[in-house]
C-alpha cells in the first residue's frame, strides 16, 4: 500500500535535505515534483492542485528558518496536509444509544462487500459486541451461502430468508429477530452490480428508508483508483454515505483512491482491508497513514496489533522461565506463532520508522520464512525441542528431511536460536529483547 508514492516522496525530500539551506526556487522545484508524484499515484488533478496550494501557503517563510532544518519543516507541512487530505482524525462506528445499531453495507459487485461484512462482525466481536448479519443480497448466486459460512466460522448468527426476494421484508424480519435476541449491532449485507444502475439504487434507497440505518458504509475496492472515487460519488449522491471501507489496500501500490475519497465526498474512511483473512480489517487513522506514506512508521498501530495478538499470561510465563531456566525451542515455536498473528511479516516491518520497500527487497525478507522455521521445529521430537544439545548431525539430517528444508537451514536456525536465547536472558535482566538480525531473511 502506497509503496510507489512513499518511495517517490521520500526520494524528493532526500534531495531537498541534501541541500541544507533551501531557497524559494528549491521549494518550488520540490513541490513540482510532489505534484508529479501525486498525479502518478492516481490522485485527482483538482485535489492535487488544492493540496499544493495549501502546502505552498504554509511553506512561506521556511527559507528563513534557522533552528529547524528547512527540508524537515517542509516534510512536516506536507505531513499535516496529507492528514487533512485523508480525513484529519479517526472516526469510528457511530453506535446508537438504543440498540441495535444498524449498519447498511453497500457497494459494487466484486468490491469484497460480503467478506468485509464478516470482517467487521469479527472486529465488533473483539470489542465485546453481540453482532448479527442479515443476508439481503438475493441476486448473486451463493451470496447467502457465503455469508452463512462466514457466520458459522465466526459464531455470528445470520438471518436469511430464501423464500422471498423482497429485501425490505428480509431486513425488517432480521431486525425484529435482532431486537428479540438483544443484539447490539446488525450488519445488513446488500446486493451489488458491476456498475451503478437505477434499479440497484432504487432498491437500496427503499431499503435505507425502511430500516433507517445508523450507518451507511460504502465498501470500495482500493485497486480501482479513480473508479473508486467515482463509485463513492455515485453512492453518496444517491444514499448519503456516512463512511467508507477501503478494501484490497494490501495490493494497491499507488494509493490514489485513499487520498482522493475523503477530499471528494467529505465522508471518512473508517476501516481498511489489509488481507484476505477475517481479521484483516484495520481502523483507519489519517495521521498514522500519513506517517506511513512519509516513511515515518506507524508504531502505535504495531503496538495495538501486538497487544491484541500476544497472550499476556503466556508472555509472563515465558519471562519467568527465561529468568530461571532459559528458553527452549518449544518456547521459540510459541513466540513465532504469536508473531504470525501480527499479520504478514513485510507489513509489520513497514510499520517501523525508516523501513521502506526498497530496504526490504535488499534485505531479502522471506514471507515464508516463519513457516519454514515452524516446519523445522515441528519435525523435532519433544525431547529435542526441550534440549537442543541433543541435536547431533544425524538428528539434524532427519529433521531437515521431515521439514522438507536443507540441513543448512536447520543449522542456521539453531545458531540463531542460541543467539536469541542470549538476547532473551539479557532482556530478563533489563537489556534489549527481540528476534536476532537475519532471522526472517533468505
Amino acid at each position: 500500500m502506497f509503496d510507489e508514492l512513499s518511495e517517490k516522496l521520500s526520494a524528493t525530500f532526500a534531495r531537498l535535505r541534501g541541500k541544507g539551506v533551501l531557497t524559494e526556487a528549491d521549494i518550488k522545484e520540490g513541490l513540482r515534483e510532489v505534484r508529479r508524484v501525486l498525479l502518478e499515484a492516481d490522485v485527482s488533478f483538482q485535489l492535487t492542485r488544492e493540496f499544493l496550494e495549501r502546502v505552498e501557503k504554509a511553506a512561506v517563510g521556511i527559507t528563513q528558518l534557522k533552528a529547524v532544518q528547512p527540508a524537515q519543516q517542509l516534510v512536516k507541512v506536507v505531513y499535516d496536509e496529507l492528514v487533512a487530505m485523508l480525513g484529519e482524525r479517526r472516526e469510528g462506528l457511530k453506535l446508537s444509544t438504543v440498540p441495535p445499531t444498524v449498519v447498511l453495507m453497500v457497494g459494487l459487485q466484486g468490491s469484497g462487500k460480503t467478506t468485509t461484512t464478516a470482517k467487521l462482525a469479527k472486529k465488533l466481536q473483539g470489542e465485546q459486541r453481540q453482532v448479527r448479519m442479515i443476508a439481503a443480497d438475493v441476486y448473486r448466486p451463493a451470496a447467502i451461502d457465503q455469508l452463512e459460512t462466514l457466520g458459522q466460522q465466526l459464531g455470528v448468527p445470520v438471518y436469511a430468508d430464501r423464500g422471498t426476494t423482497d429485501v425490505v421484508k428480509i431486513a425488517r424480519a432480521g431486525l425484529e429477530q435482532a431486537r428479540r435476541d438483544r443484539d447490539r449491532v446488525v450488519l445488513v449485507d446488500t446486493a451489488g452490480r458491476l456498475t451503478i444502475d437505477d434499479q440497484m439504487m432504487a432498491e437500496l434507497t427503499a431499503l435505507r428508508d425502511a430500516i433507517r440505518p445508523d450507518e451507511v458504509l460504502l465498501v470500495v475496492d482500493g485497486m480501482t483508483g479513480q473508479d473508486a472515487v467515482r463509485t463513492a460519488q455515485g453512492f453518496h449522491e444517491a444514499l448519503g454515505v456516512t463512511g467508507v471501507i477501503l478494501t484490497k489496500l494490501d495490493g494497491d501500490a499507488r494509493g490514489g483512491a485513499a487520498l482522493s475519497i475523503y477530499g471528494t465526498i467529505k465522508r471518512p474512511i473508517k476501516y481498511v482491508g489489509t488481507g484476505e483473512k477475517v481479521d484483516a480489517l484495520e481502523d483507519f487513522h489519517p495521521d498514522r497513514m500519513a506517517g506511513r506514506i512519509l516513511q515515518q512508521g506507524d508504531v502505535l498501530t504495531l503496538v495495538e496489533k501486538a497487544q491484541a495478538a500476544f497472550d499476556e499470561d503466556e508472555a509472563k510465563k515465558l519471562a519467568k522461565k527465561v529468568r530461571k531456566e532459559g528458553m527452549d525451542l518449544e518456547d521459540f515455536l510459541g513466540a513465532m506463532k504469536q508473531m504470525q498473528r501480527l499479520g504478514p511479516l513485510e507489513s509489520v516491518l513497514k510499520m517501523l520508522p525508516g523501513v521502506n520497500a526498497k530496504m526490504l527487497a535488499q534485505a531479502n525478507v522471506d514471507p515464508k520464512r516463519i513457516k519454514h522455521l515452524e516446519a523445522i521445529v515441528l519435525s523435532m521430537t519433544k525431547a529435542e525441542r526441550q534440549d537442543p544439545t541433543l541435536l547431533n548431525g544425524s538428528r539434524r539430517s532427519r529433521i531437515a528431511k521431515g521439514a522438507g528444508r536443507p540441513v543448512s537451514e536447520v543449522n542456521r536456525l539453531l545458531d540463531q536460536f542460541r543467539e536469541m536465547r542470549k538476547m532473551m536472558k539479557k532482556a530478563a535482566t533489563g537489556g534489549r529483547m527481540g528476534f536476532p538480525p537475519g532471522m526472517f531473511m533468505r
